[in-house]
This record gives C-alpha cells, sequence and structure tokens, in this order.
C-alpha cells in the first residue's frame, strides 16, 4: 500500500492547486487516487469520532452568580433564531429571565422555538429599527450575537458582511448606550487575533471589536466578548463536505495539513453567559475557552465523509481561496506564554490577561491608544456603506480602517510583548509578504523607534 505522503503528492502533480474547472481525465485519476488514500488513511474514522463528539462538551458555571444577573431580568439576543443564538436563548430560559426576546432580520432555518420567547424582526443594519426596538423594550442585558459568518462569502458580499459586522454592532452598541442599557456581550471570532488582516470577515470582525472598545471606555455601559472558534453544531465545512460527496464534482480542500480547532454550539452559549458576568465597568474584556483540544485533521474529516457514505467523490488540494489566510504573521504567539492560555489569543492580548470568571476560559483586557483617524474613518466607512454597495470601495475603506486600527493596537501594547513579537517575525524577514512586512515595520517602530529598516 502506498503511504498518505506519496498519494497526496501524486494528487498535487496530476491537480496543481488554482484550477477552477478540472477536465473528466483529471478527476477520474483524483477519484482513483482519492479511494487509495481513503484506504492509507486509517485515522480518519477516528478523527470523525472525536470531532463530532465534540458537540457534547460544555463548560461548568456559577449559577449562583448567573442567577443573580438574569433571574427575573429582560434580556434580549440578536441573532437569537441562529445556531448560536437559539442555544443561547435555550440556556438563558434555564435560568428563568423576567422577559426574554429574540431579535432576527426573518431568516432562520428550524431550529426549535418557545412559546415564553418574544421573537421579534429587525435588522442591525438599521439603526432606526433598533433604536425603536430597544427604547421600547427597555433591556437590562443585550447578547449580540448577530453577524455574517461565512468567510468566503465575505469576501463576495462584501458590503452586507461590513455593514452587519461592522456597523450592526455599532448601531446595537450605540442604541443601547443612548437607551440606557446596562450591559452588552458580544459574539467575536478567534480570527480577530489578527492585529491586521486583509480578509474581509476578519477584518469585519476585528472593527468590530474595536468599535465594541471604543464604547466600553467611553460610556457607563458593561460591554464584554467572547470569542469563538469553529462551531460544530454550524460548521459550514462539514455541511460543505456532506454537499460535495452527495455531489457530481469535487471536494475542494485548500491544503492537505489543514487541521482546525472546534468548540460546540453549548460551549459557546455558555461562553457568552461567563463574558456576562467577567465584564469590568470601563475596560473591553475579551473572553476564550482555554483548552479546545487538539486541533482536527480537515482532510481526516473529508476522507472520513467519503467513507461513511460510498461516495466516489474525488479530493482536489486548491489551494487558498481568498478569505482564508494561507500563512499567519510569524511574531502572532509567542512560546513563552501559547501553551498557557487560550490559542484565540494572540502574544499581545496574552500579555494583557485578567482574572476570568471561570478557570476553564481566559480574558484579556483588549487596550486600544486613542486613534482620531481610526473613529474618522469609521465615519467615513459609514457614508461609503451609505452611498454604495461597489465591493472594491467598501473593501478598501474597510482596509484603510484596518490599519489604522493596527496602530491603535500597537501603541497601547506593553513595549516587551512588541519586542518578542518583533524578533520572532524577523527570523522570517526573507519570506513575508508585503502585509506582514507592513505589520513588522509597524510593530519594530512601536517596540523601538528607529529599529524598523
Amino acid at each position: 500500500m502506498e503511504l498518505v505522503p506519496e498519494i497526496i503528492a501524486k494528487m498535487r502533480e496530476v491537480a496543481p492547486p488554482g484550477q477552477q474547472v478540472l477536465d473528466d481525465e483529471t478527476v477520474g485519476v483524483l477519484r482513483d487516487l482519492t479511494q487509495s488514500l481513503i484506504a492509507a488513511r486509517t485515522s480518519a474514522a477516528e478523527e470523525h469520532a472525536r470531532f463530532l463528539s465534540i458537540a457534547e462538551r460544555g463548560l461548568c458555571l456559577p449559577e449562583a452568580e448567573l442567577a443573580e444577573r438574569v433571574h427575573g431580568a429582560t434580556v434580549m439576543v440578536t441573532g437569537g433564531t441562529g445556531c448560536i443564538g437559539s442555544t443561547l436563548i435555550s440556556q438563558l430560559l434555564i435560568r428563568r429571565p423576567g422577559r426574554l426576546i429574540s431579535v432576527s432580520r426573518g431568516v432562520s432555518d428550524s431550529r426549535p422555538r418557545h412559546a415564553s420567547v418574544e421573537y421579534r424582526c429587525a435588522d442591525v443594519r438599521e439603526r432606526a429599527a433598533l433604536d425603536q426596538l430597544i427604547g421600547d423594550v427597555r433591556p437590562d442585558l443585550i447578547f449580540h450575537v448577530a453577524a455574517q459568518r461565512d468567510p468566503g462569502l465575505a469576501e463576495v458580499e462584501v458590503h452586507r458582511t461590513v455593514s452587519t459586522n461592522v456597523l450592526g454592532t455599532r448601531n446595537v452598541l450605540i442604541a443601547a448606550a443612548e437607551a440606557g442599557v446596562p450591559q452588552v456581550v458580544c459574539a467575536s471570532t478567534g480570527k480577530a487575533l489578527r492585529p491586521y488582516s486583509p480578509d474581509m470577515y476578519t477584518a469585519s470582525k476585528r472593527a468590530a471589536e474595536w468599535v465594541s472598545s471604543t464604547v466600553a471606555t467611553s460610556t457607563d455601559m458593561l460591554v464584554s466578548a467572547g470569542r469563538f472558534t469553529h462551531v460544530l453544531d454550524n460548521s459550514i465545512i462539514y455541511q460543505r463536505l456532506h454537499e460535495w460527496a452527495k455531489g457530481s464534482g469535487v471536494i475542494r480542500l485548500h491544503s492537505p495539513d489543514i487541521a482546525f480547532y472546534v468548540q460546540s454550539a453549548l460551549e459557546s452559549a455558555q461562553l457568552l453567559l461567563l463574558a456576562c458576568l467577567g465584564a469590568t465597568r470601563g475596560e473591553f474584556r475579551i473572553h476564550a475557552i482555554s483548552d479546545l483540544g487538539w486541533p482536527v485533521s480537515l482532510m481526516d474529516l473529508a476522507l472520513a465523509v467519503l467513507a461513511s457514505s460510498g461516495s466516489q467523490t474525488p479530493v482536489y488540494v486548491s489551494g487558498y481561496d481568498r478569505g482564508y489566510e494561507e500563512i499567519p504573521f510569524p511574531g502572532l504567539y509567542d512560546p513563552l506564554t501559547a501553551g498557557d492560555v487560550s490559542p484565540l489569543l494572540n502574544a499581545i492580548e496574552a500579555a494583557a490577561t485578567v482574572d476570568p470568571p471561570c478557570p476553564m476560559l481566559d480574558a484579556f483586557r483588549m487596550d486600544m491608544a486613542p486613534e482620531p483617524r481610526a473613529v474618522k474613518l469609521l465615519s467615513t466607512l459609514v457614508e461609503v456603506c451609505d452611498r454604495t454597495q461597489d465591493p472594491a470601495t467598501v473593501r478598501g475603506t474597510l482596509n484603510e480602517l484596518s490599519w489604522s486600527m493596527l496602530d491603535a493596537t500597537l501603541r497601547a501594547a506593553p513595549r516587551q510583548a512588541l519586542m518578542r513579537s518583533a524578533a520572532m517575525a524577523q527570523r522570517h524577514g526573507d519570506s513575508l509578504g508585503a502585509d506582514h512586512r507592513r505589520v513588522l515595520e509597524a510593530i519594530q517602530d512601536n517596540a523601538d523607534p528607529g529599529t524598523a529598516g
């Protein structure tokens, strides 16, 4: 039997990355090689089972503290009919709020609805509707979960992604602050640990965190967040693998070496509840699960789906699509802290950790220096999104904001953390792309003015 690396090498030779269409002969060869790979990769079924078992994972919750915060309160959940939103609503119901309101724009799947929950229709992109709804309901607590969550789709639907993830978050927070809402908890993503990214989904969620931090530090409202990684229960990857296995095309994998962290919808909902307890006035604290287990092999997952369904669909190693970063910035993690904190925190964030509300979490205080240019660029982004849906224009404006947010991040970061990040990245200086070189130069400027070259 051929070894796995040999089979993958043949697959790449037969069908080099970057092709949008494969001819019938190539597909036939890939089909045979894929079946050989299924036979050789004996660990795939076990990895698949481990992936599915994550759905049962949950966190330990301090029930007395949660009861004090939630019992009898009026609670609103944006995106309440989605996967995480509906799971959060179920968790909230256990804690017996006085009134529970789900807010969504009317697009949902077959998730169960609860008789005691009020379901309202509103789009977080529409500020006037939010003002009226929040003013009428007067919630004690808002969980903001509504978002556009597909990185690939974000590169196509740029305007919807930015107006939902960035401006929608801004709308919720400002409407809540002006209505006197005591607390808002936001859902974020581990992708936002990148201090800068040209990818629309990552950049939009990073910008949403910055918006949240500005509101948290400029108002009396408690604002905090939880960062999710890949959520099994609404896994875009897993859904896509099954669709491809049933079809007549190919399974397109960016790389045979991808491994990704996974958490359950239950863990995600409970993370938001804990982020609620971890909020501190005048600060923006972000929370993430400390131990996410070993990352899941995407290749094993794909092969197990094919084997379990008896599908003859071939695997094609297609290379990275836009919206999915192939190589992270090499100064992202510090070996001195990477094993001690959640992988959803970067090296700079790990230097700002605070006591979490639960031992199963890590939390950090997001420090951002005042940045008038970023404030101005956010206003420009609002104006641009109001004026046009042109992807290039919206993308360019968000990209300018992203670079400005990087400056705000680095000017507030501990000098020693910046020096270590710069030293780690500098070792890869010859292989850095243009964006990563610019990030490195910005880190060097802030760590020690005069060292950038």
